[in-house]
């Protein structure tokens, strides 16, 4: 690698910033456990450090500096990190990256992390970093926001070098199908606009209230597709964990259709549901572990035999699932951390579907991959409904809401605001948009 006209070999990410080039990646990258002021000054503590003891109230005072100038103030340099939003941590590893005025910044699918209101800071920021004189890859395979922000575009696929395509060139078209390496239809969603579903209620939230959800109350059907819908903060993150069991309500209570009510994850996993969290790394994978390990954690009982599990069962299983699934790998041992975004959801996908799940919660299912991929899970969940199976799709994306739901459910400040049926043509986007905000 050249850059600035001289060899540029980093051998760390610190390495790398001291050079003048800064990334902002597509998962987390900030320590759960420490303050904002120590992430944005990870691996430069020393700056503050004297006879080796760190200037806490210096060092927040710096960081607010770096958080301010990004458009974050509302965020505290002494306030721990894990007490943030994903978005929130996203624009400290913004404010730590602007801060050291990098040459050229990478920002890798971090918008689909964001809010409205949070893509439009690193907008304002990557312009205003282009104007002084700085350089920006940004990667990402939302083609509409690509094709708006950037002046060029490089497209790859399987890691090679496919296209560069100047922005005089730009179709939509052509570029998804170069992407793709075929051609893809420009309507990958549901082509039907009927509501169908069984009389059969398989979940039910009666009066749930935390956090950020306040007296709701949802059912979904055998056989539905129901989405819901809202702005980053309205709490329809929280409703899926809820729905799952993975967070324990204030109030109200969380039923299957048969009236057994779901404590904890547990109880739903072995009543057929599963549940795939919008944050992959943190809370949907095992990064350390194996596609193996990955694809069978949720099927043991499945594999059991004699209380044993043969090495061999387990890898003709998942090996099985990843073909079914068209997971690109080395080999089915390789760590799941070596995947792409879209291969670690194919995995997510197969850890679900090889234990026979009935009842899905899909908050973000097509977050950060790419339309190939988009594709295939739409055609999955279209699948899943013919086959009498659940899902409740949560998403940020409207246009897939629109797209692939039955029923779609609004919540605004974690409050039900709104109802729309798939067969009823009397709304529109406008009508729906109109109800988030």
């Amino acid at each position: 690698m050249v850059f600035l006209d001289r060899e540029y070999r980093p051998d760390s990410i610190i390495d790398a910033s001291n050079k003048g080039v800064c990334m902002i990646v597509q998962e987390q990258s900030t320590v759960d456990t420490v303050s904002v002021a120590a992430n944005i000054f990870l691996g430069e503590e020393d700056v503050f450090s004297s006879c080796g003891l760190v200037n806490s109230k210096q060092m927040n005072l710096e960081a607010q500096k770096a958080l301010d100038a990004v458009g974050a103030g509302h965020i505290r340099a002494n306030e721990m990190t894990k007490r943030l939003s994903f978005e929130d941590r996203k624009l400290v590893e913004l404010a730590r990256a602007f801060y050291r005025k990098p040459k050229l910044l990478i920002v890798d699918e971090t918008t689909t992390a964001l809010s409205k209101s949070g893509r439009e800071i690193l907008y304002k920021l990557m312009n205003k970093h282009r104007e002084a004189g700085g350089a920006v890859i940004f990667i990402s395979h939302e083609l509409k926001e690509v094709m708006e922000k950037c002046d060029r575009i490089t497209v790859l696929r399987d890691g090679e070098l496919t296209a560069v395509v100047e922005k005089q060139d730009y179709t939509e078209h052509r570029i998804r199908n170069l992407m793709v390496g075929r051609e893809i239809d420009d309507t990958y969603y549901r082509t039907d606009k009927s509501c169908s579903w069984g009389d059969r209620i398989v979940l039910r939230g009666e009066h749930l209230c935390s956090d950020e959800v306040h007296d709701v109350s949802i059912e979904l059907h055998q056989g539905e597709i129901l989405g819901i819908g809202g702005l980053t903060d309205c709490g329809m993150h929280e409703l899926g964990r809820l729905m799952f069991g993975a967070k324990k309500p204030d109030s109200g209570s969380v039923l299957f259709g048969d009236g057994l009510r779901i404590a904890n994850p547990s109880v739903a996993i072995r009543k057929h549901m599963g549940y795939m969290s919008k944050n992959r790394d943190t809370e949907a994978l095992m990064t350390n572990a194996s596609i193996r390990d990955n694809i069978c954690i949720t099927a043991y009982q499945l594999l059991e035999k004699f209380r044993f599990i043969a090495g061999s069962a387990e890898k003709r299983f998942a090996t099985h699932w990843a073909d079914e699934m068209n997971v690109k790998r080395s080999s089915i041992a390789a760590p799941i951390r070596s995947l792409s975004g879209g291969n670690k959801q194919k995995v997510i996908f197969a850890k679900w579907l090889s234990n026979g799940t009935e009842v899905f919660i899909m908050d973000c299912p097509t977050r950060g991959i790419d339309v190939g991929v988009k594709a295939a899970i739409y055609q999955i969940m279209g699948r899943l409904k013919r086959e009498n199976k659940s899902i409740l799709m949560i998403s940020e994306e409207l246009p897939e809401l629109l797209g692939m739901c039955d029923r779609i459910l609004i919540l605004k400040d974690g409050h039900l605001n709104g109802e729309y049926f798939r067969d009823q043509g009397n709304y529109t986007e406008q009508d729906v948009i109109q109800s988030m905000i």
